[in-house]
């Protein structure tokens, strides 16, 4: 694993620790070799690229520490300066050292230096028989960073993945594999890597935008059958995503942004017409809260339009033990239940909708025609011939999605 000379130069974690002004997580293609192809905004910088995949491994970022013992300034700041002798995990000290070169030189645009100074501490790490798989997966990860930064998209999907063997569903080398894989155009990889950063933390706004970014690529290139061409997107055990999470109320707040947009992106869907998209969209909602009521209902109008009968009473079946009263999810498991010609259980619900608030018109509408039905049904003794399927109808402002 660290037999890695293959270039003269080393990738990074590291660097990304200590690289708090610098942007190696942009989310536009690249084609060429620009480091300016890798920015994002700050929040989603410093929350990508800060930081180690071990707690209380980075560098700390106080004095950077000339041989002569003095403290040096990064960046011309005399304030703001790098300890280089800090410990690093179970790191060696001559290894600590190089580790601590390489994020300072990151954090100073000196990616092709800082490259060499990791490749050096991974050579080190081998040659020491030291066992530290967190502190290797650190220097594989902030070396793929120095990979990105210069362009180097397939040198720094290999450090990624030998990071990820070591580490699996670590944050950082994910997405920046799938950052690689994007500027390649290898956009399936891609979507599937930026699909699992969201299952570790799905306040990774950059990762967020990525995936809508890339679904439109995909449908592009792949037609509406995108997703069965996907490979599969692993799930994440729960003790990983807890390893990602920051202070409660922090990630509280966060998941809560969060949900809101991906509940008003399910209503814009809705309104256009793109159930299928916008069901997509519902079910990540659920994921965030699943005892939110309102998305159940939303889902059940989905489902309701695509003709999924079956979920969508599922999904009222959900709203109505949370809400046993909710006047939606009754009226919307009546219209599933039409659509599975249980007219019976469809009456039941009509009725309790009517007797909640008597002038819902299309309640009472939906009512005398299932009565029909129902009356046509029992009359039949023997199987009646295939009817034509029955027309599931939403037209008051009463019952739309919310």
């Amino acid at each position: 694993m660290g037999n890695t000379h293959k270039k003269p130069y080393g990738r990074g974690d590291g660097g990304p620790h200590a690289e708090s002004n610098n942007s190696h997580y942009d989310h536009r293609r690249n084609r060429g070799g620009s480091s300016d192809k890798y920015k994002v905004s700050q929040d989603s910088k410093e929350k990508i690229t800060n930081g180690s995949s071990k707690r209380g491994s980075t560098a700390s970022v106080q004095g950077d520490q000339s041989s002569s013992g003095k403290a040096t300034p990064v960046g011309g700041n005399a304030r703001e300066t790098v300890n280089l002798d800090a410990p690093c995990g179970a790191l060696p000290p001559p290894l600590a050292r190089l580790k601590n070169e390489g994020n300072l030189l990151f954090k100073k645009g000196q990616f092709a230096d800082a490259l060499e100074k990791y490749s050096q501490a991974i050579q080190g790490y081998t040659d020491s028989g030291i066992d530290s798989p967190e502190d290797l997966c650190i220097l594989y990860s902030n070396r793929a960073a120095c990979y990105l930064k210069d362009g180097n998209s397939q040198d720094c999907i290999q450090d990624c993945t030998k990071a990820l063997e070591l580490q699996p569903f670590s944050l950082k080398p994910l997405l920046r594999r799938a950052m690689a894989y994007e500027s390649l155009e290898r956009y399936r990889k891609a979507y599937v890597d930026y699909k699992t950063v969201l299952q570790i933390d799905i306040s990774v706004q950059a990762a967020h935008d990525s995936v809508n970014r890339i679904t439109r690529l995909l449908i592009e290139q792949d037609g509406p059958e995108w997703r069965e061409k996907l490979p599969e997107i692993p799930m994440v055990p729960l003790s990983a995503q807890q390893h990602r999470r920051e202070d409660g109320h922090v990630t509280s707040r966060r998941a809560e942004v969060c949900f809101s947009a991906l509940k008003q992106e399910g209503n814009d869907f809705v309104k256009k017409g793109q159930y299928q998209d916008a069901l997509g969209k519902y079910t990540e909602c659920l994921k965030l809260k699943p005892e939110e009521c309102a998305i159940y209902t939303n889902r059940a109008l989905c489902y309701l339009k695509l003709e999924r009968f079956a979920e969508a009473k599922q999904d009222c079946d959900a709203a109505l033990k949370l809400e046993p009263t909710n006047k939606k999810a009754f009226y919307r498991r009546a219209m599933a239940n039409k659509g599975l010609k249980d007219y019976l259980a469809c009456s039941s619900d009509l009725q309790e909708v009517l007797q909640q608030d008597p002038n819902v018109q299309e309640a009472e509408n939906e009512l005398e025609e299932v009565t029909k039905l129902l009356r046509q049904s029992l009359a039949n003794a023997s199987p009646a011939k295939p009817r034509k399927p029955v027309p599931i109808t939403e037209v008051s402002t009463v019952f739309v999605f919310i």
